[in-house]
């Protein structure tokens, strides 16, 4: 009798904690299915851009649990994209300080605070982080994304040869997005070196330039100025002469040194048949009023201002017909001149209040060439502006 009451409340202890657990889960239930709603719907919000939604939703399932990493990197993700920097770096401190984390978490949230100085202007505390998860030895994924985010920190610090040092560890595939950015790296370099009359090594940095980049027209310009430099005549030319292929765009930008290199060697004759080839090929106002120009002096006034005129027709332009009322002025009545002197004024001051290169990502416009975008930081995105403004 004395073991039966012993093993009754044996079972009635088993019972109560069955009945307790089945409780305890009934009740995490909701809780975690509040947690996931939110997590998903913060992820919605954020797929949709509202920032502000997403923000508020991400708070609220790390109030329904404050331990779930994903929501935590999300939030502080959120925070650095609105600018609120310091916020998000105060998430990543107190996640890295937790001792529960996997070695790829640590990496990953490291990683997310390295993003965070860098974006707040800490570049020694972010170089010394990303030279520090180096050290670790993480996966490709992390490995590519800490020499990248390397390279554009010695960018923003203009320490081109670390950028390109670190690059040359990197395999080729490894290389690809960033190929631009590092042919210019070199042609900042070479500048340099032109400045300083060093045109060997200068000459060197600009071929480099051109293998991380065939369409580098900047590592061409700065070729021929410096086989211009050397009076060799004939290879600024073929300098000049390769822009053609790269971005038809920047020939506008050689006809002026090109033509001195046609006359130091006595074939300006060439120089025209030249003009008249790229005017049919890659029309601009820059090169029809080239041709004018060599009209002007093998046969005068009348006969190139025939020319512009009638390319005028075809590809109307202000600095085109600004040149056009330049030599009516020259060679018309008093009476007619003035008339012509009052418009042009007009029409000079409106040349001058247009800009001449805009940026082909975010629309930067001025009246200097840029080779890194001023506004949005992108490298080789500015360009002549095209048609009635422009070329």
């Amino acid at each position: 009798m004395s073991e039966y009451l012993f093993i009754i409340p044996l079972f009635i202890a088993i019972a109560a904690g069955w009945f307790l657990g089945r409780w305890q889960a009934t009740g995490k239930k909701p809780a975690q299915q509040s947690l996931q709603q939110e997590y998903f719907q913060g992820l919605d919000y954020l797929l949709s851009e509202n920032t502000d939604k997403a923000i508020e939703s991400f708070i609220r399932a790390l109030e329904i649990n404050s331990s779930t990493i994903p929501a935590h990197i999300a939030l502080a993700k959120l925070f650095r994209k609105k600018g609120d920097v310091e916020q998000a770096i105060q998430i990543h401190q107190s996640l890295l300080a937790r001792s529960d984390l996997s070695r790829h978490d640590f990496l990953r949230i490291q990683m997310a605070l390295a993003r965070d100085y860098f974006a707040v202007g800490l570049l020694d505390r972010a170089e010394n982080l990303l030279l520090e998860i180096k050290a670790q030895r993480p996966g490709p994924d992390i490995h590519q994304k800490v020499m990248s985010l390397l390279i554009r920190l010695y960018e923003k610090e203009q320490e081109w040869q670390q950028a390109l040092d670190l690059a040359n560890q990197l395999m080729k595939s490894e290389l690809q997005g960033i190929e631009v950015e590092l042919s210019h790296y070199c042609c900042e370099l070479a500048e340099g070196l032109i400045q300083q009359q060093r045109y060997r090594h200068a000459t060197e940095k600009l071929r480099m330039s051109l293998t991380y980049d065939k369409s580098a027209v900047r590592a061409s310009l700065l070729l021929a100025d410096i086989a211009m430099k050397q009076q060799d005549w004939k290879a600024a030319i073929k300098e000049f002469k390769r822009v053609v292929s790269q971005d038809p765009v920047f020939l506008s930008e050689t006809i002026k040194r090109l033509k001195q290199c046609y006359r130091e060697i006595n074939q300006l004759p060439e120089f025209e048949r030249l003009m008249k080839q790229w005017l049919i090929k890659t029309p601009s106002t820059t090169i029809m009023l080239a041709v004018a120009d060599c009209i002007f002096e093998r046969d005068g006034a009348y006969p190139a201002g025939a020319f512009i005129t009638d390319q005028l027709k075809h590809r109307p332009s202000i600095k085109g017909f600004n040149q056009l009322i330049d030599l009516y002025i020259a060679h018309a009545s008093k009476g007619a001149n003035e008339s012509l002197m009052v418009l042009r004024g007009l029409t000079g001051q409106l040349q001058l209040s247009k800009p001449v290169y805009n940026c082909q990502r975010c629309g930067f416009s001025g009246k200097s060439l840029h080779w890194q975008c001023p506004s949005c930081q992108s490298w080789g995105t500015v360009k002549p502006i095209q048609g009635l403004e422009g070329e």
